[in-house]
């Protein structure tokens, strides 16, 4: 064992600091049943960027700015020509998100960058903390919209032109509270991307695991679609005779169930959002906008859910007379993440003495794309009963701090075999 690699074995996190960070970002875009409510590009979104900015910088941190917002908090390393390692996640959330989805991996991040600098421990190559803008999607879809522009997935100007469901452009907003940065998009070289997250799932809590080592990201498609059918007096007009578009789509929603549940159990279907026109209690609706999510780890098993949910909404809308138009709007292939990083994280949990298992992640991630084009993993930690994109979404600190500590360890060992060690 090296000198370098002596203090390493004996780094460890701020429990408590970590989560009064957590706590205290939270008041942020807080909402009255305990969540957040931090849309991308709104001004929660600019009042918590500026918090971690000024965070950064007091950890001893530069901090740049990319066109898309990405934000690259970086603590130098001996070498400069290395590519830094990244330590990168998310800090928007749902309309009604919680306080731990996205917001432990870069917060966990900034706890490594000062727990590195409490010991003036120096890694071999710079690492960034990274906070990705748009990961949710829930303002501007698709989600993870900036780092799969990172990634080459979408280009600059298709995310510029991605509007909210109030008409507002992603250029717009993004200027609108100052952080389109100077730095070019993509180009970036890393060494390696790690991401910590709550699972989002039950597994973990239900097993009595600390960890989770996540080997893959699941296949992943969005659809948008809208149902018209014929406005018409709620009175006037007979059952017989209308063309009731909301009607149309409760049946084209339990097709979607169906189809999920014929793929059971990995696979799921999810109508999230509707909207109804003309929206009165006395008016036939005439118009429906919804939306679908299909995921399986199986791309080929997508593809499959894919022709059975189009097949069964066309025969609902030919059916209830109703004119379907239906669009897939985002694929995001199945992800086999790197051995070396999964492996850096099974060694991590074991140093530590934490109990783990392999996962495959269920929800979208960064790291998705960002595995496209730097060896990635993720660490997951148990939540409350498995409940995510939910006010009441909960972690233990002592979960919180076993993941920070295998972050930090998985990163170092990393560190240490760029240079051979």
């Amino acid at each position: 064992m090296t000198d370098s690699e002596k203090p390493a074995a004996n780094l460890a996190v701020d429990s408590n600091r970590l989560w009064q960070t957590i706590q205290q970002t939270a008041a942020i875009g807080a909402t009255p049943k305990g969540g957040l409510c931090r849309l991308t590009l709104s001004e929660e979104d600019r009042q918590v960027r500026d918090w971690f900015r000024t965070a950064c910088e007091a950890a001893g941190c530069s901090v740049r700015i990319d066109a898309l917002g990405n934000m690259f908090a970086r603590r130098e390393g001996r070498d400069p020509t290395l590519p830094p390692i990244a330590i990168g996640s998310h800090l928007d959330t749902q309309p009604t998100g919680g306080r731990y989805d996205g917001i432990i991996g870069v917060l966990a991040g900034l706890e490594v960058l000062r727990t590195l600098g409490d010991s003036s421990f120096q890694t071999n190559a710079p690492i960034e903390v990274i906070n990705w803008t748009n990961e949710e999607g829930a303002r501007f879809a698709p989600a993870m919209l900036a780092s799969g522009t990172f990634a080459g997935v979408f280009t600059p100007d298709y995310a510029y032109s991605r509007q909210d469901r109030d008409g507002v452009s992603f250029a717009t907003a993004l200027d609108a509270i100052g952080y389109r940065g100077p730095e070019p998009i993509g180009g970036h070289k890393l060494s390696a991307h790690f991401e910590l997250h709550i699972e989002q799932g039950p597994i973990l809590e239900a097993e009595s695991r600390t960890i989770g080592v996540v080997t893959g990201v699941q296949s992943i498609r969005w659809y948008e679609a809208t149902v018209t059918g014929l406005d018409g007096h709620a009175g006037a007009t007979p059952m017989r005779l209308r063309r009731n578009a909301l009607l149309g789509v409760a049946r084209m929603i339990e097709a979607v169930n169906d189809v999920a549940m014929a793929h059971a159990p990995d696979a799921v279907g999810t109508v999230g959002l509707i909207e109804s026109k003309p929206n009165s209690r006395n008016v036939v609706p005439g118009e429906v906008f919804f939306t679908i999510d299909l995921r399986h780890p199986d791309d080929s098993v997508v593809a499959e859910m894919d022709a059975e949910v189009r097949a069964a909404l066309a025969i609902i809308a030919e059916s209830d007379d109703l004119d379907l138009a239906l669009e897939q709007t985002w694929e995001s292939p199945a992800v086999h993440f790197d051995e070396g990083c999964i492996q850096a994280v099974r060694n991590a949990a074991v140093a530590c003495g934490f109990s783990s298992r392999d996962l495959v992640s269920g929800a979208g991630h960064d790291s998705a794309y960002i595995a496209r084009v730097a060896p990635t993993s993720m660490i997951f930690v148990p939540c409350a009963g498995g409940l995510s994109h939910n006010e009441a979404e909960s972690a233990e600190q002592s979960d919180v701090a076993a993941g920070a500590n295998v972050l930090l360890r998985a990163v170092l060992e990393t560190d240490q075999k760029l240079v051979g060690g």
